[in-house]
């Protein structure tokens, strides 16, 4: 490659997009995933990586995927999406292969746009069979240890991550901090309303009281001085997640909450085919219901057909850039990207 004179650019040389100033942050950015990479390899996962233009993007009912056309050689085109997650793809080979993997994988998600959303980041998601869902908190509990340092500031809050991380059903989230008996409630918005001494809102139903609540009264109050793990959703918030055998009416699911940010998002996984096929039908209906203009797109029957292969396992998908503003304190998440367009 030849060497043209803008390679010589002096450093004093107008920055428009600060990277200069950002240099400390995307330097401890290349930091952490390596310490991340090493410390997931030493528990015997495999990297792998998965496409990013897929038939389905995911089935998450109110992410909006970016949409784009593959062309073929005989003209034919076929609709393809940026995944918002490659959940489905790992899930496939896991079944194939039997392997605990991991993958920092690029995700898309249109719309969304704040201090700590980008429409493109990085994912860090990984699946280990035959770990359940507290063998998954333990893990991630050393993990987030190991590439932290022991005291983290952000915002107003300090944690100390040389304590245990606070581990918090939903159900006793609901009650310590909304003073609310959440699970009796389930699919009835006027009893939720009721037991939280609240008006429900024009056209709000249940699940829309739930995250309203959970927003308002919850997420502030986790998390401020240890990360928090909230556990067991109501089984409707199931997603992708087994329901607990000893409870049926919760998901075994948690979210991990750390100085005012939602870190990541994990699941015991289902491995029931039918199961799995009524909630992604019920996601589709829902969607179209809501958002009527939006694309829509077919089933992912590669992965429904692989999931009676596959072990039991739990998996977890980790915003990485909301990891590296933890570690440096960056106020943006556009602070810890390279380069945004």
């Amino acid at each position: 490659m030849s060497v043209s004179a803008t390679s010589h650019r002096p450093f004093d040389a107008p920055d428009p997009e600060h990277i200069r100033d950002r240099l400390p942050f995307l330097i401890r950015r290349n930091l952490i995933m390596r310490g991340v990479r090493a410390f997931l390899e030493a528990q015997g996962c495999v990297e792998v990586e998965t496409p990013y233009a897929v038939p389905t993007p995911g089935e998450e009912v109110h992410l909006l995927p970016f949409q784009t056309m593959r062309e073929m050689p005989d003209g034919q085109q076929h609709p393809l999406f940026l995944h918002t997650s490659p959940e489905f793809a790992m899930k496939r080979l896991v079944a194939a292969t039997g392997l605990a993997l991991f993958q920092f994988a690029r995700v898309w998600r249109n719309g969304e746009s704040s201090a700590t959303h980008a429409p493109e980041f990085t994912m860090l998601e990984w699946y280990q069979p035959n770990m359940t869902l507290t063998g998954l908190m333990d893990e991630t509990e050393s993990l987030l240890k190991t590439v932290l340092p022991p005291t983290v500031h952000r915002n107003t809050c300090t944690l100390d991550l040389s304590q245990p991380f606070e581990r918090l059903s939903m159900e006793e989230a609901f009650r310590r901090h909304a003073r609310v008996d959440l699970l009796p409630t389930q699919g009835n918005a006027q009893a939720l309303a009721h037991a939280a001494g609240c008006s429900l809102r024009d056209g709000e139903n249940w699940e829309d009281l739930f995250f309203r609540l959970l927003l308002e009264r919850i997420e502030p109050a986790i998390g401020q001085t240890r990360p928090t793990f909230l556990t067991h959703w109501p089984a409707t918030q199931a997603a992708l997640a087994r329901k607990d055998p000893t409870d049926p009416r919760v998901a075994l699911r948690f979210e991990l909450y750390a100085a005012g940010m939602e870190l990541a998002n994990a699941f015991e996984e289902l491995t029931d085919p039918m199961e799995q096929r009524t909630r992604f039908e019920q996601d589709s209906a829902e969607r179209r219901q809501l958002y009527p203009t939006r694309p829509t797109w077919p089933i992912d029957e590669k992965l429904l057909s692989a999931l009676p292969n596959m072990p039991p396992c739990s998996g977890i998908a980790l915003g990485f850039d909301r990891l590296v503003m933890l570690a440096t304190g960056a106020p943006r998440i556009q602070d810890v990207l390279w380069i945004q367009d």
